[in-house]
């Protein structure tokens, strides 16, 4: 049993908590048995183990929507670009073992509460057989842990560097500089049908795994051609998986949507047939009005991607026109959060004032209760687990986090102040008691139960102070000469198209 002097249920519609006083949540072979108030459920239940006290509150595990790697690009030397040279800055960046790096940023997430992850995985060099390895080392990581993972492996057949056909690309470049990146494209270059079998692959593997669940994504438009997308579709509706895709990140973005659809991007998808409630579209900061219509009327879902947003100069998301349509709306940290770390809590907090625009009614803005289910709820049900996670009720997984209200509170807080408006504004991963998931506590009073943290970081620490290996020498030496190419590349993409973002634009007032 995990008791909690309130235990926070889910949000319900209007954005309102559920909440259960001096409540109780009982678990058994992992899932939630029933959930009530303490006395009555201790009093027909003959209780093995009690977590938590009247002095704690429970509420559902996060999930982190929306998640690449572990060490952070400005860890490994690529500083904070707009995301189109940030892109080709990143491939000089150091290579990390897969499974430490995974493990490095999972001890963040599942410190600030995180218990499921939507790990969206990069570029691996082939051939499918290696990919498939280090994939299997990442959510390798995941297992030690305890965390609950969504893996993803990118698809992406076309314009691997820039805007652009690869080959017209490479013709752009001096020839010494373009028989580097030739070689570095080989190494990246995947058809759609050895994309789909390494989902193929780990979907096959790991299927019958409770904690783990493979689905696919597509990574971006401009990354994939359209019969990639419609086959993607094809094998994601077969299968039952959903899938997850970069969308209008950038204005640039936006204007290669444009330039190829002749129109929106969210529209061309919507004909392709891969837009609905299986499909979450990451980023979404360039839509416009008739963008999220269409998602909303499809049931299409968002991730938004708060921190991200503002360190690559992306724009702010219309979170405010997203939530008057009524499109579900997950979280997700992305590389790294506004601290280049993976503090969930500290996400909620940036999703929540971000978005406070000027005027009086509060339902222009979102509320604590919202945020919480963006980061529960919501987020839950972009990944292949749904239902079975995201609140706290019978027949769901038992997935939750106990937070010590006394530290929460200290010295004081004022007993009007709602207990999620507390929790959202307040709480620190310092704050957290326990995390449990699939009702195994995996971490307790910032102690990790299943993996030994300080020598897994002091291992990774050795393995990275290694000298360069010749790939890695190779991959610096076309960084920064690629990054100028870029630059020249896009200079001038975006002359005579609107710069202003939509959510300036159209604010209702």
């Amino acid at each position: 049993m995990v008791r909690g002097g309130r235990v926070v249920l889910g949000i319900d519609a209007r954005g309102e908590p559920e909440v259960v006083e001096d409540g109780a949540v009982l678990i058994r072979n992992g899932a939630i048995l029933e959930v009530g108030r303490y006395r009555d459920v201790a009093a027909r239940h003959r209780i093995g183990q009690v977590l938590g006290s009247d002095g704690h509150i429970v509420c559902p595990g996060f999930i982190n929507a929306h998640h690449h790697v572990g060490l952070t690009p400005l860890q490994l030397g690529s500083p904070d670009l707009p995301l189109e040279l940030w892109i080709v800055r990143r491939l000089a960046s150091r290579l990390v073992d897969p499974y430490l790096d995974t493990l490095y940023s999972a001890f963040e997430l599942l410190a600030s509460g995180v218990t499921t992850v939507q790990h969206l995985h990069g570029r691996t060099p082939r051939p499918v057989t290696r990919i498939i390895d280090v994939a299997t080392e990442v959510i390798r990581a995941y297992q030690d842990i305890g965390m609950r993972v969504s893996y993803s492996y990118g698809l992406r057949d076309q314009n691997r560097l820039v805007y652009e056909d690869d080959e017209a690309f490479l013709r752009r470049l001096p020839p010494d500089l373009a028989g580097l990146t030739r070689e570095l494209l080989a190494e990246q270059t995947l058809d759609v049908g050895e994309s789909l079998a390494v989902f193929d692959e780990l979907h096959r593997r790991y299927q019958n795994q409770d904690r783990i669940a493979i689905q696919l994504a597509p990574v971006n438009l401009h990354w994939c051609s359209d019969s990639a997308i419609e086959r993607t579709v094809e094998t994601a509706r077969r299968h039952g998986v959903p899938m997850h895709m970069h969308l209008l990140e950038t204005a640039l973005q936006k204007e290669y949507g444009r330039r190829r659809t002749g129109g929106s991007a969210v529209a061309h998808l919507h004909r392709l047939g891969a837009l609905g409630p299986d499909m979450t579209l990451g980023h979404g900061v360039w839509a416009t009005e008739a963008d999220i219509e269409l998602m909303a009327a499809t049931g299409t879902c968002l991730c938004h991607n708060c921190s991200s947003n503002l360190r690559l100069r992306s724009g702010i998301a219309p979170i405010n026109a997203y939530r008057r349509h009524s499109v579900r709306i997950a979280l997700g940290i992305d590389e790294a959060g506004i601290n280049d770390d993976r503090d969930m809590l500290q996400e909620m907090r940036l999703a929540l004032r971000l978005h406070r625009v000027p005027g009086l009614r509060e339902e222009e803005v979102p509320s604590a209760g919202e945020i919480l289910r963006m980061a529960t709820e919501w987020g839950a049900m972009t990944t292949p687990f749904g239902a079975r996670v995201g609140r706290l009720a019978p027949g769901r997984a038992a997935d939750l986090v106990v937070f010590d209200w006394r530290r929460i509170t200290a010295p004081f807080l004022s007993d009007d102040v709602p207990i999620v408006d507390a929790l959202v504004q307040r709480a620190r991963p310092a704050h957290i008691h326990a995390v449990l998931v699939a009702g195994e506590v995996v971490l307790q009073e910032g102690r990790f139960l299943r993996v030994d943290r300080d020598a897994a970081l002091a291992e990774l620490a050795a393995q990275m102070q290694a000298p360069l290996a010749p790939v890695e020498i190779r991959n610096r030496a076309l960084g920064v000469p690629l990054l100028a190419e870029a630059r020249r590349f896009y200079d001038g993409y975006l002359d005579g198209e609107s710069r202003e973002p939509y959510y300036r634009s159209n604010s209702r007032r």
